[in-house]
């Protein structure tokens, strides 16, 4: 019984994790945004600062912070990643074991979200770096820009949920 329970709530976590967003943390690592759409909506991927440099008028000064901000960030996150992968090994071998100890596979399970809480952590606090290094009139392009899709061009944006392309 508690195998098939915990066997369930892990299946649903991986699922709406799986439905969640996705963007790349530092070093080009898939992440989901922390906060999910809402948050995503706030703030400004790396990667999209970097694509429009000239489009928002990035001065040498602010790419430079934006930069080392993402190099720090870097190594921290991938020290997160590694144990986020040992904490999630670890549950996996204690559910798939014969004998089932509720309090070892709980306390394991708590280890693995408070690592994955400071991987989220550590993702926002950087996004909230890059963006208190932009103008107003920066963040508003940028916010412009991310509405248009990828490509830059209004054409390619993806359709709104519910409508069909």
């Amino acid at each position: 019984m508690k195998c098939t329970f915990l066997s369930i709530l892990l299946a649903s976590l991986s699922m709406a994790n799986a439905q969640q967003p996705q963007a790349v943390g530092p070093g080009g690592h898939s992440q989901r945004p922390p906060g999910g759409d809402r948050m995503n909506r706030s703030f400004f991927p790396p990667e999209l600062v970097m694509r429009n440099q000239k489009a928002i008028n990035l001065t040498p000064e602010q790419q430079s912070a934006i930069r080392s901000e993402m190099s720090q960030t870097s190594s921290r996150f991938n020290d997160l990643q590694w144990q986020l992968s040992a904490e999630e090994e670890a549950l996996d071998s204690l559910v798939r074991g014969d004998v089932q100890d509720e309090k070892q596979i709980l306390a394991q399970f708590d280890k693995l979200l408070l690592v994955e809480a400071e991987l989220k952590r550590t993702q926002l606090s950087m996004l909230v770096r890059i963006k208190a290094l932009l103008t107003p009139e920066q963040q508003q392009k940028l916010g412009e820009l991310k509405k248009q899709g990828p490509s830059g061009d209004p054409e390619h944006r993806p359709p709104p949920r519910g409508e069909e392309p």
